[in-house]
């Protein structure tokens, strides 16, 4: 269904991503903003399933300016060595990637983002900041509660898990009393990428509700 793309930011440099396309007339299209773990198996399958729903859905290598096609799995070697994109992230950079995915398919439509982990945190960031977006939703980003003084400019929904070791309960709180604006759940007993199929906290009933909110979502905010 989906295949490998090419995008260019509007600093030139060229990235890598994914693209799927529905079988019929797309809706809107989605961006679809990795975990650490590059544009991989998983993520790929987030952009598949959209296209099943009826979307075009676009996932830029966010991290194709510091290692290209990084891809990786969820074992905990995999994981210590995929912490590394993450030690001083470049913001801005991800940003412009992200920018550039936007523009590759705003002729499609309405645009939407969707970020788990570190790309919930990017998705939040580029609610506030880029262009072409309609709607935001970010699942379990850390960084969120440091960019919560920003206000989306567009609908944003924001998904945490109860019992993500990275993100306290206490970081939520912060982000609900500063962004009374954005729509914001917490899934109980749901650890860190409690949405990936694929890790070991993976949490079926929690991914089931919030999979359902995020397509009611953008059902409501991307309208032709």
């Amino acid at each position: 269904m989906g295949h490998d793309i090419k995008l260019k930011a509007s600093d030139n440099f060229q990235l890598g991503g994914y693209r799927a396309d529905p079988a019929s007339a797309p809706k809107a299209a989605v961006v679809v903003i990795q975990e650490i773990f590059g544009v991989n198996h998983h993520i790929r399958a987030v952009c598949d399933r959209f296209a099943d729903n009826g979307y075009v859905a676009i996932a830029p290598a966010i991290f194709d300016r510091i290692e290209p096609n990084f891809q990786s799995g969820y074992s905990p070697e995999e994981v210590a060595v995929a912490r590394k994109f993450v030690a001083n992230p470049d913001w801005p950079a991800m940003l412009r990637d992200s920018q550039a995915a936007i523009d590759a398919v705003k002729d499609v439509g309405p645009v939407g983002m969707i970020g788990f982990c570190l790309g919930g945190s990017v998705a939040y960031a580029a609610a506030t900041k880029l262009s072409g977006l309609s709607a935001a939703i970010g699942y379990y980003g850390g960084a969120i509660v440091r960019f919560a003084d920003d206000a989306p400019k567009v609908p944003t929904q924001l998904h945490f898990g109860e019992k993500d070791a990275g993100i306290p309960l206490g970081d939520v709180d912060i982000i609900r009393a500063k962004r009374p604006d954005v729509e914001i759940h917490v899934y109980p007993g749901a650890q860190h990428g409690f949405n990936c199929d694929e890790r070991a906290s993976y949490d079926p009933a929690s991914s089931g509700i919030a999979k359902q909110r995020s397509l009611d979502f953008f059902a409501r905010h991307l309208k032709k």
